[in-house]
C-alpha cells in the first residue's frame, strides 16, 4: 500500500442533496464518469452502504479498451462523506458545505502505473465533468 495520498476538489453550485444523488446514482454516473469525451462509462452500480459493493465499466467511445473500477464501501455519512477501498487501495468523498453550494474533495491512494500528476488530472477531470453534468442538471 501506498503511503501518499492524491487529493482533487471542485464547488458545485447546488444543494448537497443533489450533489449527492448524482455522485450516488449509477443512472447519473454513467451520465458524467470520464476523463475525456473518447470515453463513457456503460454500466454502474451501488450498494450505497458500509459493507456495499460498487462497479463501473469504462469503455474508450471507439470500443479499442475498457476496465472496471469497483470496489467496497467502508463508511458512508449521507451527504457528508464515503469512504471505500479498491484494490488494496482506498479513497475518500467528502461533502462540505459552502457558500453558494458544495465543496466535493475527493482523496485516493496513487497506484504505481501512471504518475501522480497524470492521475491528479485524471481524477480532476472526471470530477469536472461531474460539476458540469450537476450544475447543467440544476
Amino acid at each position: 500500500m501506498t503511503t501518499s495520498v492524491i487529493t482533487v476538489e471542485t464547488r458545485i453550485a447546488a444543494p448537497v442533496e443533489q450533489v449527492w444523488k448524482a455522485y450516488t446514482t449509477p443512472e447519473e454516473i454513467v451520465r458524467w464518469n470520464a476523463a475525456s469525451d473518447d470515453w463513457h462509462t456503460v454500466s454502474a452500480a451501488v450498494d450505497l452502504r458500509a459493507g456495499g459493493a460498487f462497479s463501473s465499466r469504462m469503455e474508450a467511445r471507439d470500443g479499442s479498451m475498457g476496465f472496471d473500477f469497483a470496489g467496497i464501501y467502508t463508511r458512508v455519512v449521507e451527504h457528508e462523506l464515503i469512504e471505500y477501498s479498491f484494490g488494496d487501495r482506498s479513497a475518500r468523498v467528502e461533502f462540505s458545505p459552502v457558500q453558494s453550494g458544495v465543496l466535493v474533495r475527493v482523496s485516493f491512494e496513487p497506484e504505481q502505473d501512471n504518475t501522480l500528476e497524470q492521475q491528479r488530472m485524471g481524477w480532476q477531470a472526471i470530477l469536472d465533468n461531474f460539476a458540469r453534468h450537476v450544475t447543467q442538471a440544476s
